[in-house]
């Protein structure tokens, strides 16, 4: 790659994260009004990277996270996938903002004994009724004994080739088994006996299968997590109710020689630390959805439901409502941090269902973002009573912002712009940029000199918040460190940011080692109990 690429990658960075402006906020939970009244159709977070398993270089990873916020104690019914609705992960390998591979997940949802339910027989002898029980469980659950189960999911697999209306669809099966499935929850340590079981029991679902036409197998695992994204959550939708500067000279540093009153770094500033989420997860040949591009994809992740849904007056568990009508896409997620303080409110619906060929309507919340001016309302008053000075406007004064367009919209040539350039949210991956093994990535991706980081994708332990907060504040006004040499890129200058080079942050520090090395690298979810 050349100085020049790399310089635009690292603009790219800054970039799309300014794109996302203040996004201190959960990547994508409960982000439109609509979607909150379908929570098992709504979309967290959207990751695509190079894997960086160890002997699988040359596959690509996506992960498409659903059902924000759950608490591992949500029992009994714990948290299924939506039997009617459509889950989508698509691939754009030409640039043209429509989907060329899509894979399509849909979930049966099953009880034991015949779809009826496990019943004990309660009573007196000679006088015993059959009464069904209401557990998902009455028992222990293995790797090697599942039959206490009283609830089970399957899902099909359905490859989309060419536009999801109307290209040509294959039912893919897996390797091995006569269907997939999706482990159970984890209720606790009672069923499950403990972490590492219910690991070894969720590992068991983890499938090959077959992509037609590709010579390598691709792999797929359903199933609950600990929830990866990390966030000050409540304070921040609280107007930011916490400085977000960095309040020690260096993150971690525990010296409170940084910003007076600042944040600094703790766990304890994750609002998500207790939270589980359901990952759809895909690891695929890169080779097999590059398709005739140039090697940089764009992806993004859909859920859809029938357009018509007529409740059961007298409702079953087979039967709980009547679906009819076309497939209606009513979630969407690419690039984090998009919906929930890019977009307006009136048009959030909106966004969540539209296709990325339409985002030329969204335009003006990238070219004028109204982000930036809401820090400065927040905080300008308090920056300059803290440090005794006059400073007009904390947000960055360069307008339009055309290079937010390059970054969010169109991509960088040469780093992650498609063989097409169409102006459209998606999340780009070259995939011909090796993968950096875990414990030598960088938070902060290309930003922090790590060239398989965001925004070329998105890993689970990419720093996206911290980055973005930084960025929108005008960090790009200023050299940046290239290859170790700070490069002005040109982009604007620091007369039109006054505090580009403050270290903006949310307090909530995430990193690679929170995560697993291989496959499907999200943490074993949270225990119900103990």
């Amino acid at each position: 790659m050349t100085t020049f690429q790399q310089k635009a990658l690292v603009a790219a960075v800054a970039l799309t994260c300014t794109a996302g402006a203040i996004n201190v906020m959960a990547s994508s939970h409960r982000e439109a009004p609509n979607i909150t009244r379908h929570p098992k159709l709504d979309s967290t977070d959207f990751y695509a990277f190079n894997s960086y398993e160890e002997g699988r270089e040359g596959y690509v990873t996506m992960i498409a996270n659903y059902i924000p916020l759950q608490d591992a104690y949500g029992g009994p019914n714990y948290f299924a996938m939506d039997p009617y609705a459509h889950y989508a992960i698509h691939i754009d390998s030409d640039g043209d903002a429509v989907e060329d591979l899509s894979f399509v997940f849909q979930f049966t949802n099953t009880l034991a004994a015949d779809n009826e339910g496990i019943a004990l027989p309660i009573g007196p002898e000679g006088d015993k009724k059959m009464v069904k029980v209401p557990l998902k469980n009455i028992g222990g659950i293995s790797a090697d004994d599942q039959s206490a189960a009283n609830f089970s999911e399957s899902y099909t697999l359905t490859m989309v080739s060419g536009d999801m209306s109307t290209g040509t669809r294959t039912m893919l099966t897996p390797a091995m088994g006569d269907m997939f499935k999706k482990p159970l929850d984890y209720i606790g340590n009672k069923t499950f006996t403990s972490e590492a079981e219910y690991a070894r029991y969720a590992e068991s679902f983890i499938y090959s299968f077959a992509i037609p036409g590709c010579d390598d197998m691709a792999r797929v695992f359903v199933g609950q997590r600990k929830d990866p994204f990390v966030v000050n959550l409540g304070a921040t939708f609280d107007l930011v109710n916490y400085v977000p500067v960095e309040g020690d000279s260096a993150p971690g540093a525990g010296d409170g020689e940084g910003f007076p009153g600042g944040i600094t770094q703790s766990a304890d500033n994750d609002d998500l630390i207790d939270k589980n989420v359901t990952a759809i997860s895909v690891e695929v040949p890169a080779a097999c959805v590059t398709g005739e591009g140039n090697g940089t994809i764009g992806s993004w992740t859909t859920a859809s439901l029938p357009q018509a849904r007529i409740l059961n007056a007298d409702a079953t568990f087979a039967k709980p409502e009547v679906n009819g009508g076309a497939m209606t896409q009513v979630s969407r997620l690419g690039s984090p941090l998009v919906n929930e303080l890019v977009i307006g409110i009136g048009d959030k619906d909106k966004f969540s269902s539209a296709h990325p060929s339409n985002d030329g309507q969204f335009a003006d919340y990238v070219t004028n973002p109204s982000l930036p001016e809401l820090l400065n309302i927040l905080f300008r008053d308090a920056v300059n009573t803290t440090l005794g000075t006059d400073i007009e406007t904390l947000a960055p004064t360069n307008f339009p912002r055309v290079d937010l367009v390059t970054a969010f919209l169109t991509g960088f040539p040469g780093v992650n712009q498609q063989a097409t350039v169409t102006a459209s949210e998606m999340l780009r991956l070259n995939t011909a940029i090796p993968a950096t093994p875990a414990a030598s990535q960088s938070a902060f991706g290309v930003a922090g000199d790590d060239l398989a980081g965001f925004p070329n994708g998105r890993r689970p332990g990419d720093d996206v918040v911290d980055i973005a907060l930084r960025v929108v504040m005008g960090r790009l006004c200023y050299p940046i460190p290239v290859a170790g040499e700070d490069t002005d890129l040109g982009l604007c200058t620091s007369e039109d940011a006054s505090v580009g080079m403050v270290p903006f942050t949310d307090g909530a520090p995430i990193n690679a080692s929170m995560f697993d090395t291989t496959f499907p690298y999200l943490k074993t979810p949270l225990a119900g109990a103990e």
